[in-house]
């Protein structure tokens, strides 16, 4: 782990021999992985491996067929012990609401909840989109935000909650490269000033070298490998191998077209 981090702020996250089957068809296949407090884990795998069944269990709306998932040694299968941690999505899409603006949107959660003053969720909001480099787009509609600038609305509004673990769902898909990059750099950049723990799911290469501590391949509902960014490059293994050398793969044969 990089040894910038601040001290720990987030949780521990173990998810242990996690099962999963829909209509006879087996999805997971008993996932064994450990997400240290503080640390960037990135879930790793092409499409179709699971990695979205994985988030539907870490936020209750999937029950495992076996296994179990601790939040620093508590199961979260219980309400109770859910609601004792806090925990933020940050979707694939963004979801934020075209009806409001930027700043209704990420001041939401804590409006509907009557949890601050206006005053008090005017200042957090504020701050949160400072915190994500959108200070200017506090009044702007979701219709006349980027993409990229969508995503990075949708992490001021996880910020909110003042979470200890955030989940990030695919956070550069339909995004340019250079707005890839720049999504980035604001995962890095929060985890590095609060010590929060991040999981993010992805299939993206460039992200998960770019921003991991530690990174788990996944492949049809199994883990195949984890290990620091290094490791993972120099991992011998088959299916590792094909799912990194892909794009090179990609290339070539549209090229031969």
């Amino acid at each position: 782990m990089n040894p910038s981090h601040q001290p720990a702020y987030g949780v521990r996250l173990e998810v242990r021999g996690l099962h999963k089957s829909f209509d006879g068809q087996e999805v997971l296949r008993g996932l064994d992985f450990v997400v240290e407090p503080g640390e960037i884990f990135v879930l790793m795998g092409p499409s179709g491996s699971g990695k979205s069944v994985l988030l539907k269990h870490l936020i209750g709306l999937e029950a495992p067929d076996a296994g179990e998932i601790l939040i620093n040694g508590d199961s979260i299968m219980t309400p109770e012990i859910a609601a004792k941690y806090r925990m933020a999505l940050v979707f694939q899409s963004g979801a934020l609401l075209n009806s409001l603006t930027v700043g209704e949107n990420v001041g939401l959660y804590l409006r509907e909840h009557r949890l601050k003053t206006p005053a008090e969720i005017a200042r957090i909001v504020a701050e949160k989109l400072a915190d994500v480099g959108l200070a200017d787009a506090i009044q702007k509609m979701p219709a006349e935000l980027s993409g990229g600038m969508k995503k990075r609305a949708a992490i001021a509004r996880a910020l909110v909650i003042e979470p200890q673990l955030i989940l990030y769902d695919e956070p550069t898909s339909e995004l340019d490269p250079l707005s890839s990059v720049v999504m980035g750099q604001e995962i890095w950049k929060l985890n590095q000033r609060t010590g929060v723990t991040s999981l993010v799911v992805t299939h993206d290469r460039d992200l998960a070298f770019g921003i991991a501590d530690r990174i788990a391949v996944i492949d049809e509902g199994r883990i195949l490998a984890i290990g620091t960014p290094e490791s993972i490059k120099q991992f011998k293994d088959p299916l590792v191998e094909k799912f990194l050398k892909a794009d090179f793969k990609r290339e070539t044969q549209i090229k031969s077209l």
